[in-house]
């Protein structure tokens, strides 16, 4: 037997890893928010991807819905190798070759990856007490010292 990173990676702890992370607080439905589900077995292709139904909007969904992961052929043991990869700061050819992927499938998966980060990156929000200093920058002014010189009233403009 040919020992291959894809015979390491389990694919239900896969999914499980997904479904712990992405509802901590319990199921949500990705189409309207209610935590109203029931679970609809599994898949037929994928069988550790369960399938829910929301008892609020009547729509089907599974685990990877609403993810970077949905709709794409390669398995999800792919993809979370690959962004292991990406996190060992391998280059996408290096992965590629790693994982016997098609160089434009690897470019292609890790631009996914890195616009699905971006899209879920929090945004900074400075609260409670704030304080700054005042900057002063002299730049682009080079060579004239008079130009920077402390103005003290409308007469001492600058030509």
């Amino acid at each position: 037997m040919e020992l291959s990173i894809h015979n390491l990676i389990d694919d239900a702890r896969c999914y499980e890893a997904v479904r712990n992370l992405r509802w901590s607080d319990g199921i949500s439905c990705p189409h309207c928010g209610s935590k109203e589900i029931i679970k609809r077995g599994f898949d037929d292709k994928e069988w550790n991807r369960q399938r829910y139904e929301c008892k609020g909007c009547n729509k089907r969904f599974d685990d990877l819905t609403g993810t970077v992961f949905a709709g794409h052929h390669q398995p999800l043991k792919v993809w979370m190798i690959f962004l292991y990869f990406l996190g060992l700061n391998l280059s996408t050819l290096q992965i590629a070759q790693e994982l016997n992927l098609n160089k434009d499938d690897a470019q292609m998966m890790a631009e996914i990856l890195r616009s699905g980060v971006v899209e879920k990156k929090p945004e900074d929000l400075l609260t409670g007490e704030v304080e700054c200093d005042e900057v002063y920058v002299v730049a682009g002014h080079k060579g004239r010292p008079d130009a920077v010189k402390k103005r003290t009233g409308p007469d001492d403009a600058i030509d």
